[in-house]
């Protein structure tokens, strides 16, 4: 069994996704997804301006951001988004513990402004899916930062100056 694989089913266990709907997502998800590259989160979502349209999965990996939805008559499925992380700008998510739901917003590299709302059924989940993606999302900010911090101050030195 792959690295995906072994993240992939528990993910989707912990999201409470039934059985037929993991298998017929699972494809669509092999081909975009690398054997080695883990799944960090598995989860249904809903596109904020359109409530009550179509049901998407949203699989989040250490390396990619996969969104597929499934026609309603005849059940096929169909890639939303498919891009690697370092690929995405302007990540932002907003968790509202009142609504249960956390808003997860991404510009890709087409420049089209990508929106979803993950609902969770505990409030508790809210918070726990806010560190899911601040543990894959902010630790690229705090790297960079660190690089700059760690260079050496550049000083002209007063002898130099005159």
């Amino acid at each position: 069994m792959d690295v995906f694989s072994r993240t992939f089913l528990p993910a989707t266990a912990e999201a409470g996704l039934p059985m037929a709907t993991v298998t017929r997502h699972m494809h669509v998800m092999r081909r975009c997804v690398e054997p080695d590259d883990g799944a960090v989160l598995v989860t249904r979502c809903t596109r904020p301006e359109r409530p009550l349209g179509r049901e998407y999965l949203l699989v989040l990996t250490y390396r990619r951001l996969v969104v597929t939805q499934e026609t309603r008559l005849l059940r096929q499925m169909r890639l939303h988004l498919n891009t690697e992380l370092r690929h995405l700008s302007n990540v932002v998510w907003h968790p509202d513990q009142r609504l249960g739901a956390v808003e997860f917003a991404a510009t890709a590299i087409d420049g089209v402004r990508e929106r979803f709302l993950i609902k969770v059924g505990h409030p508790k989940h809210v918070w726990h899916l806010d560190a899911l993606l601040s543990h894959i999302f902010k630790p690229r900010t705090l790297a960079s930062q660190r690089t700059v911090a760690t260079e050496p101050p550049r000083l002209v030195s007063p002898l130099g100056a005159y």
